[in-house]
């Protein structure tokens, strides 16, 4: 199967567990959401897929080869990090002959439009970008390689609105025009929640769920109304978390909502970035 698997995979800092025996699969042709709070594991993850770090324990296969010093596999992947890995006097132009030269497929002519339709100047040097040129420079480059696996952490670091909602249909035209995996690593999750398919949620190293963006959504919902009736409505039922103002209660519910609930209360739909953040913050409770 083509895909990037990783098996166990663990990552320890000393006493500190950044993985902790992560299972999972990110299929061919698919938009994944990795999705988890600030120190989750997200960026160790996707480090130690792309061999930038070892990991303690466990394996990740490409298309099912090792990746670990395997050029011909890691070849297939390219990884937007947060980190600057050219020299600073390299200039954009020169940063996709680069990446044209280790990757073998670069659309130049595309990457020019889009360069064209961002405002960036290919001639600059990437040293004297602004934070928001910088990340955009290497989205038009993860844009217009040519490789089955793009992995995007954080991409719209430092995007204004306009250029974000630039970026996301982009993103979206170039994967209708040849799809391929990509998986979306961000913050900012309203705004990626229509681009993804299947979501990945890390929850302090370990993999908290993976489901596809529509069954996860189905896992969750608020109930609102008369504190005392809500109180009684939500016995025996998973609370993910429960807000209480004068009279009135609002809670989100894990699980699927029933058929038949009491015309007093009012029930709602979840938006993804509220189920996880109710999701996280449950974890982090249970885990104290």
């Amino acid at each position: 199967m083509n895909a990037i698997t990783c098996m166990g995979l663990s990552k320890h800092f000393g006493n500190i567990k950044a993985l902790d025996e992560a299972q999972l699969c990110f299929e061919e042709g698919k938009i994944y959401g990795l999705l988890g709070r600030n120190g989750a594991g997200k960026t160790t993850l996707l480090n130690c897929i792309t061999g930038r770090l070892f990991p303690t324990a466990g394996q990740v296969l490409i298309d099912g080869e090792q990746a670990m010093e395997n050029q011909k596999a890691l070849k297939k992947v390219f990884y937007m990090g947060q980190q600057e890995m050219y020299p600073e006097e390299m200039t954009v132009e020169k940063i996709f002959d680069w990446t044209a030269k280790f990757y073998g497929g670069f659309d130049r002519e595309y990457a020019h439009r889009l360069c064209s339709l961002f405002g960036l100047n290919p001639k600059k040097k990437s040293s004297k970008l602004s934070t928001g040129y910088r990340s955009i420079y290497k989205l038009i480059t993860a844009l217009a390689v040519d490789v089955p696996y793009v992995l995007l952490d954080e991409p719209v670091l430092g995007l204004d609105a306009g250029h974000r909602e630039l970026f996301y249909r982009e993103l979206l035209d170039s994967y209708g025009k040849n799809p391929r995996t990509i998986v979306l690593s961000t913050h900012l999750i309203e705004e990626a929640a229509s681009l993804l398919e299947e979501v990945i949620i890390l929850h302090e190293g370990k993999i908290l769920c993976h489901k596809t963006c529509e069954e996860l959504l189905r896992c969750g919902y608020t109930i609102s109304g008369r504190q005392s009736e809500v109180d009684e409505f939500l016995k025996g039922k998973q609370v993910l978390s429960e807000q209480s103002i004068g009279g009135l209660k609002s809670a989100v519910v894990y699980g699927t909502p029933e058929r038949d609930l009491p015309t007093t209360l009012e029930i709602g739909r979840m938006d993804l970035q509220k189920l996880f953040v109710a999701m996280t913050e449950t974890s982090g409770r249970d885990s104290q």
